[in-house]
């Protein structure tokens, strides 16, 4: 019987390990919500843009990062293989500006008593020292919200990557790169900050304060930085020695900016026609802050002097057209007409002049639209691998995270879109999109179904099935 017993012990005792070592091996399943570690794309064609094109490839994804790519690649035992025959793999798009993933703010919510009684108007700005329409603190990293259903409909577009920022105001805020796939909040944010965005225009109702004017908006923003500078020498010496000094004085917008150079964020200078972009020249000449201009859709005529200055543009695809509501009566000038008609061949004059260029939806609200616009630009002369760069590898050399995004390239983040033809082709369709290693099957919208003519009868009631539309409200 002790024999029995002790034979008995033991066998529980192994069975007990198994189970126990089962329970704490690393299960292929764990990811993703029970998909695997590791994927495989095999024998597709793979567009790297760092490098030329790779027939009947294989690129492996281990852990949210690219693990190996080219031909006869070995695929690990456990990888999910997606045969690529068919199949073209490009890096994730990439849009420059936008605002995707920072949601508006919401209204009030209905049921709620009346709106309450506006307390005393502030007094209006007098000048720089009172800050007008600065949020330089707000943060796309900080604001970053899964809630914003444009980051399904970006990322069901091919897009894996923005460049986020606040709206509002001269110096709206920072921005930030996102990839648009996560659990939290938190794993959007891929570096931050990477651009001081700011606006030139005038802020409205300020009741006749400071700045009222183009004039009054672009030495109010000089004034800033000047006083940027001097409060970081200032602190400096203090900091080093602040026996009988008189401490500096803190400001908010001051300590922000400072720490936002030291992280090498780019000022965004908007500018679009051929004056605002030469004052934007001579704005970053005066400045003397790392610049990048916005808009740029008139570089046609003046992208070799973009070029002797060496600054990086991002080109605005929402091309300009005429207002849907305009007087039908009016005549447009030739100014105007011949605007509408060049601005698409901005991109190749830029790469004409050798000028480092990266595309950006601007006012474009249904994302499919952007790839569209793209096309334009190759109508227009862009060779198609530029237009491609401009919308991965670029953006990403312009913002500093060529090291991890923007190219198909051994270590990088996987981010990939893969198509079953030329992505600038109307008729190709997204397959599939992977962000952080993260798969994404994209689905095509059902179409309605045409009842035969038979099953219509006297007073039938004919059922078809309701297309999906994405939520494309920006």
């Amino acid at each position: 019987m002790r024999l029995c017993h002790d034979r008995r012990s033991a066998i529980l005792s192994a069975l007990a390990a198994i189970l126990l070592a089962l329970l704490l091996a690393p299960s292929p399943l764990s990811a993703q919500g029970g998909e695997p570690q590791y994927f495989a794309i095999r024998g597709a064609k793979i567009v790297p843009v760092s490098g030329p094109p790779i027939e009947d490839a294989t690129i492996v994804i281990a852990r949210g990062v690219i693990r190996d790519i080219g031909k006869d690649v070995p695929i690990p035992a456990d990888a999910w293989v997606i045969e690529g025959k068919g199949l073209t793999v490009y890096p994730g798009l990439f849009d420059a500006f936008t605002d995707v993933g920072i949601p508006p703010a919401s209204p009030p919510a209905p049921g709620e008593a009346g709106p309450r009684r506006p307390g005393p108007a502030a007094p209006p700005a007098r000048g720089p020292e009172d800050r007008p329409a600065d949020t330089v603190w707000r943060s796309a990293a900080d604001e970053a919200s899964l809630a914003d259903k444009r980051i399904e409909s970006w990322r069901d577009a091919g897009f894996t990557t923005v460049v986020s920022a606040p709206k509002g105001g001269i110096f709206p805020g920072q921005g930030a790169v996102l990839d648009l796939a996560g659990e939290r909040a938190g794993d959007l944010v891929v570096k931050a900050p990477v651009a001081i965005p700011l606006s030139l225009n005038p802020p409205a109702g300020f009741g006749g304060g400071f700045p009222d004017s183009l004039m009054g908006v672009l030495g109010y923003v000089h004034q800033v930085w000047i006083d940027t500078d001097w409060s970081t020498k200032a602190e400096a010496i203090y900091d080093k020695n602040p026996r009988g000094i008189a401490r500096p004085p803190y400001d908010r917008t001051e300590a922000v900016l400072a720490d936002a150079f030291e992280d090498h964020a780019l000022v965004l200078i908007p500018a679009n026609t051929s004056l605002q972009l030469r004052r934007a020249l001579v704005l970053a000449d005066q400045w003397k802050v790392p610049s990048v201009i916005y808009g740029a859709q008139m570089a046609y005529e003046v992208a070799p002097e973009i070029a002797a200055r060496k600054l990086p543009v991002l080109v605005d695809l929402k091309w300009p057209e005429a207002e849907k509501d305009a007087d039908p009566d009016a005549t447009p000038s030739l100014r105007t007409l011949q605007f509408r008609d060049r601005a698409p061949s901005s991109p190749e004059a830029l790469r004409k002049a050798g000028v480092k260029f990266a595309f950006f939806s601007g006012g474009i609200t249904a994302p499919k639209d952007i790839l569209k616009a793209a096309k334009k630009a190759i109508d227009a002369g862009l060779p198609e691998n530029d237009a491609l760069r401009a919308m991965t590898l670029s953006p990403a050399e312009i913002f500093g995270v060529e090291d991890r995004l923007g190219s198909l390239d051994k270590g990088k983040i996987a981010n990939l879109v893969v198509a079953d033809g030329d992505l600038f082709n109307e008729k190709t369709k997204i397959k599939y999109v992977f962000v952080d290693g993260q798969r994404f099957e994209i689905r095509e919208p059902e179409k309605p179904h045409e009842p035969s003519k038979g099953d219509a009868k006297p007073g039938s009631t004919l059922h078809a099935a309701t297309s999906v539309s994405e939520g494309e409200s920006r």
